[in-house]
């Protein structure tokens, strides 16, 4: 680490014409001589993040039977093993909340997602109503830690909001179309288009015409074109260890862009008539990747420190011609003990996991002050079902990966008393703790949950 008498400032910029890049985290950030507090509020904060699968698990090829340090990793898991030392896998937490109670007419899927992170039971709108559940976990986390970034928070999907296929009568869609609350009349809507995220985090932001938008990326496709001068400026003030790190983050940026309008290009073709799919079939993995890409490069500006994203809406009907599975995943999770449609499930949920490692190395690759951006963050992983055949909201399937900057002790399985009951909501108080913005209660909570750090 090289060490100067100004430093530059955290919250850097380059500036260049019409568009403006924020930094990493660089050496030439710590000032020279520094005292001990002011260095360590120089370290990297610890980043929160939320990945949500949809419809439950296959949890017998989910679940380590072993606990402790010397649990095995299962068919599912496996896509993880290299990220082992900073999995935590947490057995037999409970999301009591989303349970049905007398008055629901069914709505499991909705309650799944309206509860998943709000651990309240969601209003049933019977499709007129306005919905309602309570603040999310991320929000929470969001009201603090957005105090030090230009984004409280960043709500991502796979799939947009109008693609429903069908959501279950007498719900409102927004409980299956994000897991994200600000209020609890407020659900935050999830962005599936990755041009409209890079150009959130890293566009004009005062732009929200689409007309006027489409103009200015036709003037100006690259932020990094029009910034080329500033660019060539400030690596001329750096030390080798900074212009090389400052290269590797424009490269990452570089190649964001050339995906974004590489999959603009193609969305814009002329398609020749077919019939009427009954799916949508796109390529889930290359929209997968970027929007991990995307994340990271989020994280690794501190454009924001708290992300939720999901993987495709709860109650999906997505299929995955990618690996051969052609039938609704929503579907195949009924399966009443197929054994065809059980293998067919296994296939999806280990696809997930697999695009999900894809993101738990991009966070391990980036270095982030003095460890990389996995060490510095703390990611949970699951879905808001159990047993999807059964719709069950017991024994779900949750990870927690990451090091939280020292504050989890991974490389374990911990399961909790099944008799018991212990709460989904306690994981995100403790969670809350972690990343320096505590809460007293959060929906149904009754507690902490122990175990995470020894």
């Amino acid at each position: 680490m090289m060490i100067f008498k100004q430093a530059i400032p955290r919250r850097a910029f380059l500036r260049g014409v019409g568009a403006t890049l924020a930094l990493p985290l660089l050496d030439a950030m710590v000032p020279a001589f520094a005292s001990v507090k002011d260095n360590a509020a120089l370290k990297p904060p610890v980043r929160l993040g939320i990945v949500y699968v949809p419809c439950g698990a296959i949890m017998e090829m989910w679940t380590p039977t072993a606990e402790g340090t010397s649990f095995e990793m299962t068919p599912t898991l496996a896509p993880l093993a290299k990220y082992r030392d900073q999995m935590l896998v947490l057995s037999e937490l409970t999301q009591v909340e989303g349970r049905r109670i007398a008055t629901d007419p069914g709505g499991d899927h909705a309650r799944a997602g309206g509860t998943f992170l709000t651990g309240v039971h969601p209003f049933q709108t019977e499709g007129t109503g306005s919905p309602r559940a309570g603040v999310s976990v991320d929000q929470l986390a969001a009201r603090e830690l957005g105090k030090h970034t230009p984004l409280a928070s960043l709500e991502v999907a796979l799939e947009s909001s109008e693609l429903l296929g069908a959501c279950d009568q007498g719900w409102s869609c927004s409980y299956t179309n994000t897991i994200s609350w600000r209020t609890p009349t407020t659900p935050m809507p999830m962005e599936y288009n990755p041009r409209a995220v890079f150009r959130r985090l890293f566009g004009d932001g005062n732009i929200t015409d689409p007309v006027a938008r489409r103009a200015q990326f036709a003037e100006d496709r690259s932020i990094l074109d029009a910034m080329s001068a500033a660019v060539s400026r400030f690596q001329k003030v750096l030390g080798p260890s900074d212009r090389h790190k400052l290269a590797e983050y424009l490269d990452a940026t570089r190649d964001v862009e050339r995906r974004i309008q590489v999959v603009e290009e193609r969305t814009d073709r002329e398609l020749p008539s077919l019939q009427p799919p009954t799916g949508v079939p796109d390529n889930m993995e290359d929209r997968a990747k970027l929007m991990f890409d995307l994340q990271t490069l989020a994280y690794q500006t501190d454009m924001t420190r708290v992300i939720t994203f999901m993987m495709a809406r709860e109650g999906s009907y997505r299929y995955y011609p990618e690996i051969g599975v052609h039938d609704g995943h929503h579907q195949l999770t009924h399966h009443r003990g197929n054994p065809g449609k059980i293998e067919k499930v296994i296939k999806i949920n280990q696809f997930h996991a697999r695009l999900f490692a894809y993101y738990m190395e991009k966070l391990r690759s980036t270095p982030d002050g003095d460890g990389t951006l996995l060490d510095h963050s703390m990611i949970m992983y699951g879905s808001g079902l159990g047993d999807g055949n059964t719709h069950s909201f017991e024994n779900l399937p949750i990870l927690l990966m990451g090091g939280a900057s020292g504050q989890l002790k991974g490389g374990r399985h911990v399961r909790y008393p099944r008799d018991k009951e212990v709460k989904l909501t306690n994981l995100f108080l403790t969670m809350l703790d972690i990343v320096g913005a505590p809460a007293d209660k959060l929906g149904d909570s009754n507690g902490k949950l122990e175990h995470l750090s020894v």
